[in-house]
């Protein structure tokens, strides 16, 4: 079996640091917001290219913190996309402020800009664009946006560690970014385990509190809190992991640019665009189809032959039953709509070998009753 994503063959190969790493925790005696945080908190606002940065227990939490630490709450709106995990919206709605879901960009499957201004309203308080699937969204644009109206930007970066724009990396670019370590992420933990990083100090120090029920250095609670914190034993293992980030990224690109060429002759399948000016991370590489039904079959194909794939994501979030007719903008959102029924995510892990991804490659241009 060829799986879509692969945690443990993460863990091997670094097996003898993470366990080192592990055995440090476990006998250094704290567990929680101890040295590894702070010191993991340190090497990530550095890798980053920001001052700062916060732990927390994901990423949901991590972006619906943000939102809160930027004042956004009940009354108040956040344009987002409908075409990104559920997580992104969900935590919008933490934060007690209202979703307003845009379509997408064709071919990068991210946040249209030309649709801001229509979505905006005197509610508006905040942009969060959603890198994803390791594609960088139209940042300049965004943020030109928003400092037009007075926004805020929370960049959703739980799916580009180390992707780049203009030469600068996802979540240096708005006010704040939201990052998760979900263990198949590009940069992820052996649990849960999340991250907001920022410029600005004054947020920086309420986030701090935010994140343990708005406790001052007394243990008083000066502000309502929340508990969400990245535990020792995670930050740990995220140390490791970032140290191999920019090698395990690369490996990432390395298998993307042979599916390209792989499939580059085969014209019924639509691979990923790269924006000028961004470096993509492939945390996804996806595939879309002409068809839903084609879609579907090449699933089927791929998996009685030992290949996994997974779709993400198969439902629009304005579809689903938790959100649809609840909220605000438009019932359609017609790009979103037709790609979602025709995407499909092939493997793609540092961990995948050249002979899987030639079989990946050939067992598919089978598929499509062609070689390569």
């Amino acid at each position: 079996m060829i799986p879509q994503a692969n945690p443990l063959s993460n863990y091997l190969s670094n097996q003898t640091a993470l366990d080192e790493a592990i055995h440090r925790v476990l006998s250094a005696g704290r567990y929680i917001l101890g040295e590894e945080t702070a010191a993991f908190e340190r090497q990530f606002a550095d890798y980053i290219g920001v001052p700062y940065a916060v732990g927390v227990g994901n990423g949901p939490e991590a972006l619906h913190l943000a939102l809160r630490g930027l004042g956004i709450g009940p009354g108040h709106e956040v344009i987002t996309v409908s075409h990104t995990a559920v997580a992104t919206v969900a935590a919008v709605e933490m934060s007690g402020a209202t979703p307003v879901l845009v379509d997408i960009h064709p071919e990068s499957y991210t946040l249209n800009v030309a649709l801001l201004e229509k979505a905006r309203s005197d509610r508006t308080k905040a942009v969060v664009p959603v890198h994803l699937y390791g594609q960088p969204c139209d940042l300049e644009a965004v943020t030109r946006f928003a400092e037009k109206h007075g926004l805020f930007v929370i960049e959703d970066c739980a799916q580009s560690h180390g992707a780049l724009y203009r030469g600068q990396r996802t979540g240096s670019w708005g006010h704040a970014a939201a990052f998760s370590f979900y263990p198949t992420k590009n940069l992820g933990c052996l649990g849960d385990g999340g991250a907001i990083t920022t410029r600005d100090p004054s947020l920086y120090e309420k986030l701090r509190a935010l994140r343990q029920y708005g406790w001052d250095e007394n243990r008083i609670s000066q502000r309502p809190g929340w508990n969400t914190r990245l535990d020792e034993l995670q930050a740990a293992v995220l140390r490791v992991k970032l140290a191999h980030l920019e090698e395990s990224n690369h490996r990432r690109i390395q298998i993307a640019r042979s599916y390209d060429e792989l499939f580059g002759r085969i014209p019924e399948l639509a691979l990923p665009s790269q924006a000028p000016g961004t470096t993509h991370v492939y945390h996804q590489y996806v595939v879309r189809c002409p068809e839903h039904s084609m879609r579907n079959r090449l699933m089927a194909h791929l998996s009685e032959r030992g290949i996994q794939t997974a779709v993400h994501y198969p439902v629009p979030v304005h579809l689903q039953p938790a959100y649809s007719h609840r909220l605000p903008g438009p019932r359609s959102l017609p790009v979103t709509e037709e790609v979602c029924p025709k995407i499909l995510s092939l493997p793609l892990f540092p961990g995948l070998t050249d002979e899987q991804v030639g079989r990946v490659a050939k067992t598919i241009a089978s598929f499509f009753s062609r070689s390569v």
